[in-house]
């Protein structure tokens, strides 16, 4: 493990090691000594500062680069005004995009002032052919470029732009490979995501995942496990499990392993006290894995089932292989055999051919499921995706009247669902005090639901039962029960 490694006593005479992850290990050692003498030179601790765009994905790759850059030598920063900013970006919407390029001309401003500046970009949006020559073009002050299929390069990558003065680009295809034991530092000390997979096989005809994450990559189950039990044994109660599609976890392996074995694996690691997961494709959410989540003390009340549309036609044209009849039939399955589980679910507004008819028939599925909370998004047109070259875009105030009035029933359910737990007596993981109200602690329902009560700091992280006492629409204020 990196974390029994003494990065300054790593020969750099030699030749750097050909296998990973011995030769990041040399690279962080070869940044530490660049970022020692730029420090010595100005007089003071070199800054850095990772801006995360988009999904806990990004989040979790953020925090292997913030790892990676504090054993280099750097010093942290949640603001842009550092020596080193990268951004991770996110591509799902065009919106993201527009948000880099806008952020990209604050960082001009301030490397002007500050002549040390180096500024990086990473992630979904960099595996953009569009995207990336508009940076090359139009961007010229960005010195570090590289993708999602060799974060793990990063220390390496960070070593050829302290030693060049032109911008480094490195851009993978595709990969096969997934680098174990690289340096993270984890943004909360009792919670952390975990990456199962990698990439997605799905190609929903509107998604540009698959073109910038690439196909399916899982990790040795065995990887996974060393990985947790590590966190939990640094004081991690709660755990994440990420992939595009968790359900289709193992499928590669040369042993494959089922997503609902994993899960059985993970809940007996002790001292864990929370599992959760997300994305779950509801096209092959196993009746194995609703055993497991029936079974489970761990396996947190919440899954989060993207449906996108209530309209066959649409789904079709979507690609997601499955019928409004066989998401409803899961999801009767699912609150018959677990009735305290929350559902969320993601839906697209306006993806080509939808008519207000189609809206009509989501709406509906809305009305059947009563969703917890659902995510509601207009259409957002990605080059490269089938959909975007598919005729009958649908008009912007079409599509606006179609999204009010879903958002509307989807906020209705969900005020509805989550006034049904006024009185109970719930475990809330304490996650931070209230910004709004010091006296307060907030804290995440096993079927993430958030309360607010009266409470201390030194609780964060702790699991204590809070009463439910007054719903105000989303959240709960409450007050602990000892």
């Amino acid at each position: 493990m990196y974390k029994n490694i003494d990065f300054d006593s790593i020969a750099l005479t030699g030749e750097a090691p050909g296998e990973e992850p011995r030769r990041q290990y040399y690279f962080i050692a070869k940044a530490r000594r660049y970022v020692k003498e730029q420090s010595e030179k100005l007089g003071r601790p070199l800054t850095a500062a990772v801006i995360t765009f988009g999904c806990q994905m990004n989040a979790r790759d953020s925090e292997k680069l913030t790892g990676i850059l504090e054993q280099a030598g750097y010093e942290m920063k949640e603001t842009e005004e550092a020596d080193l900013v990268i951004y991770n970006t996110c591509t799902v919407r065009d919106n993201a995009n527009q948000r880099v390029y806008g952020r990209l001309g604050v960082l001009n401003s301030l490397k002007k002032q500050n002549p040390h500046m180096r500024i990086g970009l990473c992630g979904c949006m960099m595996q953009e052919e569009g995207a990336l020559e508009k940076i090359k073009t139009s961007y010229r002050f960005v010195d570090l470029i590289f993708g999602t299929h060799n974060i793990f390069k990063f220390a390496e990558l960070l070593c050829t732009m302290l030693e060049s003065e032109r911008m480094v680009i490195d851009i993978w295809k595709d990969t096969d490979q997934i680098v174990e034991d690289l340096p993270v530092e984890r943004k909360y000390s009792f919670k952390s995501g975990i990456n199962i997979m990698f990439g997605c096989n799905n190609f929903c005809s509107y998604c540009i995942v698959p073109y910038v994450r690439g196909r399916e990559r899982s990790r040795n189950p065995g990887d996974i496990l060393r990985e947790i039990q590590a966190l939990v044994a640094d004081g991690v109660v709660e755990v994440m499990l990420l992939g595009q599609n968790v359900n289709s976890y193992g499928k590669n392996l040369e042993e494959p392993v089922s997503f609902a074995r994993l899960l059985r694996e993970v809940e007996k690691i002790q001292g864990l006290e929370r599992i959760r997961f997300m994305t779950s494709h509801p096209k092959d959410l196993s009746d194995e894995l609703i055993q497991v989540m029936k079974e489970s003390n761990k396996i947190c009340r919440h899954l989060h089932l993207p449906l996108q549309s209530g309209s066959n036609r649409i789904l079709a044209a979507m690609n997601r292989r499955y019928t409004k009849e066989q998401y409803l039939a899961l999801a009767e399955k699912i609150r018959r055999e677990i009735p305290d589980m929350a559902i969320t679910t993601d839906i697209i507004v306006g993806f080509p051919g939808e008519t207000l008819e189609d809206v009509e028939e989501t709406i509906e599925v809305v009305k059947k499921v009563q969703y917890d909370n659902a995510f509601t998004f207009i259409y957002s047109r990605r080059t490269g995706t089938p959909a975007a070259a598919m005729e009958n875009q649908v008009p912007g105030e079409v599509i606006k009247e179609g999204f009010d009035k879903l958002l509307k029933v989807v906020q209705d359910t969900a005020r509805e669902r989550a006034a049904l737990l006024q009185g109970q007596i719930q475990p809330a993981l304490v996650e931070e005090m209230n910004g709004q109200d010091p006296s307060l602690a907030t804290g995440r329902l096993s079927n993430n639901t958030i309360v607010h009560f009266p409470g201390t700091a030194d609780q964060i992280g702790q699991i204590v039962d809070v009463e439910l006492k007054e719903c105000r629409g989303f959240y709960y204020v409450g007050r602990q029960v000892t």
